[in-house]
């Protein structure tokens, strides 16, 4: 590391220390490669005990993605199908109600559910399938529909865009992902997913949400053909609104996953890069209160670490996950509570189980062990499709 680079690295550890906000320019200079990665992340470690403590947070929770039909396609995504390729899908109300119950049975908190847009079912669909599994099961958080969702609901619906959030709101959705969000710089986003929602309306349905009192999350998808200025850029709108309205809770930085996209000749991030941008994450985020390292999309080894990087939250048990699957990703189907629980305290952390907008859950020690350990998981599970679920569709 040369002199200019120790100098400007400790004016940056000086208003780090200070509190005094990054700007753009700090931001892009973190990502230089002569800027060791140690001192990165010493920085955003500061900032995340700073804020969170020696805390480690994870959830118990499920994936629903009720259908992979999609208008769209994007180049990015190995999940989309079209309405008449062999492997799309639309799950029932059965198969929906079943995943339900074996959310409740395996002491989930939440469900985490997203789709495609599928240009044959309108928005009642939708909707009543938030309303389904409210009214059968009330005690599961309803995490669901992107800002890309909830734009493709207001062209279904011709409704204002505050309508169509309060009336989810009034049929059981709990708070929105922060999905779709990829990389707002038009110059990046033109490239990746030209007709879908832009970065204005994701910002728009957010703020949305966050005026009528629903938390969301906030992402950012990086290491495909983007630059750090685009990273640092997409990091600043999202500072910004955040300024204005206080609704994130959570950010989740996403590495690209290249199989099976339309961009599968580019090379995947590697681990450095990820925790590299998980720090400078922390970092430029000054006032989001969670940074987390999403296992699926990271891989345990590099997650765990991550919990030294900048992040506080490692997810959670994530049963059937299907996205990043997928595109590739070779991480577990499902972690159970002991194993998380086992990796928070390996990397030196106090692992707490929190809810989806991070009250801290206290479990009945009678009934912990008969899904904490995993003996009601099936050990051959896979992320089936809906369609060969029959198993699942009987619970």
């Amino acid at each position: 590391m040369n002199i200019e680079t120790k100098a400007r690295l400790r004016k940056i550890r000086d208003k780090v220390e200070s509190g005094t906000r990054l700007n753009t320019d700090d931001g892009i200079f973190l990502y230089d490669p002569s800027v060791p990665l140690q001192e990165v992340g010493l920085l955003a470690n500061y900032v995340r005990e700073k804020i969170n403590g020696n805390v480690g947070y994870y959830n118990i929770n499920t994936h629903l993605n009720p259908t992979n039909v999609c208008v769209y396609r994007c180049r990015f995504c190995a999940f989309r199908s079209d309405l008449r390729d062999p492997k799309g899908y639309v799950m029932s109300d059965a198969q929906i109600l079943a995943r339900g119950k074996e959310a409740i049975d395996n002491g989930c908190t939440e469900m985490h559910v997203v789709g495609g847009l599928h240009h044959k079912l309108g928005y009642d669909w939708y909707r009543g399938m938030i309303s389904l599994l409210h009214e059968a099961y009330p005690q599961l958080h309803l995490k669901a529909w992107t800002a890309v969702e909830m734009s493709w609901f207001e062209f279904l619906t011709k409704r204002p865009l505050r309508d169509i959030l309060e009336d989810l709101r009034e049929a059981g959705l709990g708070s929105m992902p922060g999905g779709g969000a990829e990389i707002f710089h038009p110059e990046v986003r033109d490239q990746l997913c030209e007709h879908k929602a832009n970065s204005h309306k994701w910002i728009e349905v957010h703020r949305t949400a966050h005026e009528i009192g629903l938390k969301t999350n906030c992402t950012m998808l990086y290491g495909h053909v983007e630059s750090a200025y685009h990273r640092i850029d997409h990091l600043m709108r999202l500072r910004e609104l955040q300024d204005q309205t206080g609704g994130f809770q959570t950010f989740i930085p996403l590495a690209f996953h290249p199989e099976n996209t339309k961009l599968s000749n580019i090379k995947k991030p590697s681990a450095l890069m990820d925790l590299r941008t998980l720090a400078i994450c922390r970092l430029m985020l000054d006032n989001v209160p969670h940074v987390k390292a999403y296992w699926i999309m990271l891989g345990i080894a590099t997650a765990q670490t991550a919990l030294a990087y900048g992040a506080d939250d490692i997810d959670g048990t994530v049963r059937h996950e299907l996205i990043y699957h997928d595109a590739g990703a070779t991480t577990p189907e499902l972690l159970t509570v002991d194993q998380i629980r086992q990796l928070i305290i390996e990397a030196g952390r106090d692992p707490v189980e929190r809810d989806t907008t991070y009250h801290h859950v206290h479990r009945n020690p009678d009934n912990w062990r008969e899904w904490s350990s995993g003996e009601s998981v099936d050990k051959n599970f896979r992320p089936a499709r809906p369609q060969e679920e029959a198993v699942v569709a009987a619970v």
